[in-house]
């Protein structure tokens, strides 16, 4: 019996491993099941299909030639949102869905910001979430800013297959090179372009040279590189994809490594080339000797949605309450979860299955309460799982004549050695299965059918007090409704009981919900009493209680107050598990609700490889910032171990302040699956951000034509980058499950170095330079590292490939903080070696007490003097209606001092860097 359980975990290891978000395969070259997904709050605007159409036919020549003849989109899926009328074209979805979009068109994030990015918080190599485009970029209104779609269509598909990143960085968008010159960052540095301000003010354009900032010794803040319009360099997509030459990735040969972009500070200095080599798409292809079909499309309107309950009452659902559990969940979906306009319908199954309710559309409570008295009584018999299934499909063929995107909510607490049977028949049916696995056992069989299908499945185990199967049920809305119609959790919370009996806390209402808000009590033994308080200090009565099923809920009809609301519940039971849950929708659907998802990098691992946890709290498509996010992790034994979730850009974190707050995960206790579960709390300092999207395309602020800057419009940009304070708020979030194997049995060896700086910062006063990063970890970003090696370098290259040779600072005086504080460290770097050396670049690897080192942080770099700018010469203004978005360049143009290219050459501004450099044999340290 060991060796079968063995062979059930190590199945269920791999079926976990094959599932993904998204559908996307590549089948002999071609991409298929390609999503594309028209957000319901788009106006119907036929022209977007047409031009979505044209954008993936562009692309796929373009993807096509840019690979080496090795990958094209070979069939796409358009979703049409259910409020566009019906057209003879439109099928229904089967397995689409919002949730599995890979593109979505929807509107700007705020107000006038139209640029395309690509949601991406993963590691590199890593896929990322989904590609946002605005209506207006499809629809061709932005091309001037943007260039023509189906080139950036590719280099968004980049980012989201490949995990490369852009080959710019607005935050950086210049840098000092090896040849003296300040160079513009990009990839590759055969662009040729001009370095200039453009600005617009009072009705007058103008341009002129950059100047040198004093601080960073670079150019100032408003320069920008103007490429020429007219270029011979093919390399790279991910710089400028607009640049009518390019057609290739950079790769090793082309590839810009001393550029601070984000590919680089990702990729550890790789090419975009090198990693696209090296994902699985390319190691299963090769290139095609004939040109590709031109992609196939499917029309997908969504509709109502159609489901049926599968549950098991089985013997074994008689142990651990299971039945009473399953039940008290079940109820909890039926009365408050699932949307207003569905069809549901519900099926039992032991060693045979039954209908219990045909499909019933809910439209007010009535049907809900009549699906409610369909539940289970009690549990005898064998498993068939494959019973309930095709009964289900019965079920819903009766109504409706194709299973086309239905749905089947499978909850099962066994193992069925016949479920395999009924496998190619769940495939080709067009059926979703979400599979809900209550207790340690989980067949094989129906996590493969979950997966294959685009179902969501979930682990609930025996420990009540987690509540993880309510919270299971909870996750189960609808994967195309609209956010103002699904139901969010606030609060889902137990505790075991004992000696004493009282359970007190609060949960916040705020303004963006408060419909149908619902509050459900359970209890194991005795009903508790009950006290709810609402902002106001009212005290709110009304529970219904069921003592059979052992639950209390109460469900306000009108809008909730936005406040803070106070509950106080008493054990009459010693012990006794008591767990409260809290949902609410969108209080008005012109006002998007705060919404958080979770999610970990991967559904299945193997110790000692680390996990990371994610959690994006969002306002729609806006970042919410400052939040207090925490993750709760449990074991299939009931073991739970809580992680601070950060959005600091350290450790796990890979942007900052992005509204993704991350987390490594380490401390596994057994092997088995675990379940994720996510609390965000906003209080006095979140906020909403304004910053733009990290990954967002390049906008083009113009060409150099002839020698003249031709400028577009500058780029619409928020003077605040963040909101004022919001409101305080709460969301609970289910994570799903993932899989653990190999952990061993006794106690876990250090195996975890301190996680990579990546934050680096130094400044310079005078002769002392002063460092600033966030604090990594013994073990990744948990603990306290054991000391630090900071060393220098003249050259950039050399400190990066030479680490160890590079020149060490003395660091005896440098006493480590705990992870996630703020290090500060100041230095007199006295004396390097490199000759006619312009800038000091630093690097810092941290140690652990078991001596396990840390990669090489990012490079931060200092000036060793202040160069000249270059000559000031008039700027010429001119008049919007003469040079908007046109406009005339300075005099200083055509001035034959000035550099042609995007490179000023340091070298001739050095008065004597002799004066900073002192070149003699220098000691092992500097202090």
């Amino acid at each position: 019996m060991g060796l079968f359980r063995g062979f059930i975990f190590l199945l269920v290891l791999y079926l976990l491993n094959e599932s993904n978000t998204s559908f996307i395969k590549l089948n002999n070259n071609g991409y298929e099941d390609v999503i594309i997904a028209i957000d319901p709050g788009v106006p119907e605007d036929e022209k977007i299909i047409e031009q979505i159409k044209d954008m993936v036919t562009t692309a796929s020549t373009y993807l096509f030639e840019a690979t080496g003849k090795r990958f094209f989109f070979r069939n796409v899926s358009i979703l049409i949102p259910e409020t566009w009328k019906e057209n003879p074209q439109y099928k229904r979805p089967k397995h689409e869905n919002y949730k599995h979009a890979d593109v979505i068109v929807a509107p700007p994030t705020l107000p006038g910001r139209d640029e395309p990015y690509t949601k991406q918080f993963t590691e590199c190599e890593e896929k990322g979430e989904y590609i946002h485009f605005t209506p207006d970029f499809i629809l061709g209104k932005k091309q001037k800013e943007y260039g023509p779609s189906g080139r950036l269509f590719v280099h968004e598909w980049a980012h989201l297959r490949w995990g490369v990143f852009d080959e710019y960085n607005e935050d950086q968008p210049f840098y000092s090179s090896e040849s003296k010159k300040i160079e513009a960052t990009r990839c590759s540095t055969g662009i040729s372009g001009k370095n200039r301000v453009y600005s617009c003010q009072g009705g007058s354009c103008y341009t002129r040279q950059c100047r040198i900032d004093s601080t960073t010794k670079l150019y100032e803040k408003d320069c920008q590189f103007f490429p020429d319009k007219v270029q011979t360099e093919k390399a790279s997509i991910m710089f400028m994809q607009s640049i009518d030459s390019v057609s290739e990735f950079c790769n090793e040969e082309t590839h810009n490594r001393e550029a601070p972009s984000l590919q680089n500070l990702k990729c550890n200095y790789r090419s975009t080339w090198e990693v696209i080599s090296n994902s699985q798409d390319f190691k299963n292809t090769t290139p095609m000797v004939a040109a590709p079909p031109p992609p196939a499309f499917s029309l997908l309107r969504i509709s109502q949605r159609f489901m049926c309950l599968v549950l098991d009452k089985s013997g074994s659902m008689s142990n651990y309450n299971r039945l009473n559990r399953m039940n008290q969940a079940a109820k909890y979906f039926l009365l408050q979860i699932v949307e207003n306009g569905s069809w549901v319908g519900m099926v039992h199954f032991d060693s045979s299955a039954s209908i219990k309710s045909e499909l019933i559309q809910i439209t007010n409570s009535s049907q809900r309460h009549k699906l409610v008295e369909n539940l289970p009584t009690n549990a005898n018999g064998g498993t068939s799982i494959c019973s309930g299934i095709r009964t289900a499909f019965q079920v819903i063929g009766k109504q409706y004549s194709q299973l086309d995107g239905s749905e089947i909510v499978l909850l099962t607490d066994g193992e069925d050695s016949t479920t395999r049977s009924c496998m190619e028949e769940v495939k080709q049916s067009g059926a979703i299965i979400h599979f809900i696995a209550l207790g340690e056992s989980a067949d094989p069989a129906v996590i493969e059918m979950s997966n294959v299908t685009g179902g969501s499945h979930y682990y609930a185990s025996d420990v009540a007090q987690n509540n993880g199967l309510i919270d299971a049920f909870g996750a189960l809305t609808s994967g195309n409704a609209d956010s103002s119609q699904k139901s969010i959790q606030l609060e889902s919370k137990g505790l075991q009981l004992s000696s004493d009996p009282w359970m007190n806390d609060t949960v916040i209402i705020d303004s963006t919900v408060g419909k149908d808000t619902f509050f459900l009590i359970t209890w194991d033994k005795q009903p508790p009493s009950i006290s709810l308080w609402d902002p106001s200090g009212s005290i709110i009565k009304n529970f219904t209680i069921d003592t059979v099923s052992k639950m209390a809920f109460l469900s306000i009809e009108e809008t909730a107050k936005a406040g803070i609301w106070t509950y106080s519940l008493q054990a009459k039971a010693n012990p006794e598990t008591l767990t409260i849950t809290v949902t609410s929708r969108a209080a008005n659907s012109s006002v998007p609700p705060i919404t958080v998802s979770a999610k970990m990098n991967k559904e299945t691992n193997s110790f000692p490889s680390p996990m990371i946890v994610y959690a994006e709290v969002l306002q729609g498509y806006v970042p919410v910032l400052g939040a207090n996010v925490t993750a709760f992790i449990e074991s299939q034994s009931g073991k739970t171990e809580v992680l601070e979730l950060l959005d600091n850009g350290a450790g796990a974190d890979a942007f900052k302040n992005d509204g993704v707050y991350s987390r490594y995960f380490t401390k596994y206790t057994e092997n088995g699956r675990y379940s994720l579960k996510v609390r965000a709390h906003g209080g006095n300092s979140a906020t909403r951000s304004f910053r733009h999207p990290r990954n967002r395309a390049a906008y083009i602020p113009g060409w150099v034509v002839d020698g003249e800057i031709v400028a577009n419009p500058p780029r619409p940009e928020n003077d605040e980058e963040t909101q004022p304070t919001l409101e305080n708020f709460s969301r609970t979030a289910s994570g799903g499950a993932f899989v653990v194997s190999q952990v061993p049995s006794s106690a876990l060896p250090d195996v975890y170095p301190p996680s990579q700086i990546t934050d680096l910062e130094a400044t310079r006063d005078g002769d002392e330079i002063t460092l600033t990063w966030t604090a990594p970890g013994d073990d990744f970003d948990v603990g306290k590292v054991q000391h630090y090696i900071i060393r220098i370098s003249g050259n950039i290259l050399d400190l990066r490939d030479n680490f160890d040779d590079a020149l060490q600072v003395n660091t005896s005086s440098l006493l480590p903080n705990e992870a996630n504080s703020k290090e500060i460290f100041a230095f007199t770097p006295g004396n390097i070696s490199e000759e006619n050396a312009t800038h000091i670049f630093i690097a810092i690897k941290s140690v652990d007490k078991s001596n396990l080192t840390s990669k090489i942080s990012n490079i931060a770099q200092v000036a060793l003097f202040i160069p000249e700018a270059e000559p000031s010469y008039p700027s010429t203004t001119s008049s919007p209606s003469e040079n908007y978005p046109n406009s005339t360049s300075s005099p200083s143009e055509n001035n034959p001092n000035s550099t042609p290219q995007s490179g000023v050459d340091i070298s001739i501004l050095v008065l004597s860097v002799v004066a900073t450099v002192v070149l003699f044999q220098v000691p092992p340290f500097v202090s």
